[in-house]
């Protein structure tokens, strides 16, 4: 009779937990029941071989038809199950075949899976570690930007602060020459300014000479027709003198005849050193004559005249200082011009 093969345990549940594949779950669920007929098989295989053996022991003890029959059919379903067992043992064999090819493919599944996993783990890792590479580049690139960026701004800068100051040494420079032009025109109206006030002065100083000139000629005139009129007043009084002393003299004359040819009149002729006092009288008209020469200087007062004329050129003098002095005060006045 064949022996039947002893059944292998079930793979553990890990395994088909681990790979959780649909096709392993059935291979091991189609073993399970192949397992399950097999040892069903066995059992009554072996209960039927018990039964023929019986039977065989029966025949040979009794030797009957009955028993040689009962043990022809006990041996008949003894090899029936054999063979049932013979054939669920193939099964169970091709099962768990099937079985260890699932399994072997779930494990490559989960060897696939896993090297995946590694392989994720790594690409996670290598990603990680580019990541915090690149975060590093990124920060050296950025300071490196930084000072490469704060060096182009202090570039920038410089490059901003020269133009403004050329900006502003352009505008200053044109500043200098607007004020320079500007003084140059303050001081060219000054100049003509002064020159108009030096014109006006001057014609002012000849007016004001023109004038004393006038006014010294006539005072000249003035004093010249005054000492003519005291020369003429001083020859009619020394005339009136002379007229006054001859007509004294006349009349002492008259006097003394008589008492000449009357001598009782001695009183008369006593009163003649009266008359001689009233001759003697005539020096003071010879004194009113000797004042001509007053009149005289009255009329040499006219040289006063020609003075205060010759005083013109003072005049004339005193009005250039003043110009001179107007001229100079206007340059002073006058703006410097602006240095360039």
């Amino acid at each position: 009779m064949a022996k039947v093969k002893a059944t292998k345990k079930a793979p553990a549940k890990s395994a088909v937990k681990k790979t959780g594949d649909a096709a392993l779950a059935k291979a091991k669920t189609a073993l399970a029941k192949l397992q399950k007929e097999a040892a069903t098989a066995n059992k009554q295989l072996a209960t039927a071989q018990s039964k023929a053996e019986a039977a065989k022991k029966k025949a040979a003890q009794s030797a009957t038809a009955t028993s040689k029959k009962a043990a022809a059919s006990a041996k008949a379903a003894a090899a029936k199950l054999a063979t049932k067992v013979r054939q669920t043992n193939a099964k169970l064999k091709s099962a768990e075949t099937s079985f260890k090819a699932e399994q072997a493919a779930a494990k490559a599944k989960a060897a696939v899976a896993a090297r995946q996993k590694a392989a994720e783990a790594r690409r996670a890792a290598i990603a990680a570690k580019a990541e915090a590479d690149l975060a590093k580049a990124v920060k050296a690139y950025a300071e490196q930007w930084k000072k490469k960026r704060a060096k182009a701004d202090s570039a920038k800068e410089a490059a901003r602060k020269k133009k403004d100051d050329l900006k502003r040494k352009i505008a200053a420079k044109k500043a200098a020459v607007k004020a320079k032009a500007a003084a140059q025109k303050a001081a060219a109206r000054a100049k003509a300014a002064a020159k108009k006030r030096l014109a006006r002065e001057k014609v002012a100083a000849r007016r004001a000479a023109t004038k004393a000139k006038a006014a010294a000629k006539r005072l000249a005139l003035r004093e010249k027709s005054a000492a003519k009129k005291a020369a003429a007043k001083a020859k009619a009084s020394a005339k009136k003198a002379v007229k006054t002393v001859k007509k004294a003299v006349k009349k002492a004359k008259t006097a003394v005849k008589p008492a000449a040819k009357k001598p009782a009149a001695k009183k008369a002729a006593a009163k003649k050193p009266a008359a001689k006092k009233a001759a003697a009288k005539k020096p003071a008209a010879k004194k009113a004559a000797a004042k001509k020469p007053a009149a005289k200087k009255a009329a040499a007062k006219k040289p006063a005249a020609k003075k205060a004329a010759a005083k013109k050129p003072a005049a004339k003098k005193a009005a250039k200082k003043t110009a001179s002095k107007r001229k100079a005060s206007a340059k002073a006045a006058a703006p410097a011009p602006a240095a360039s």
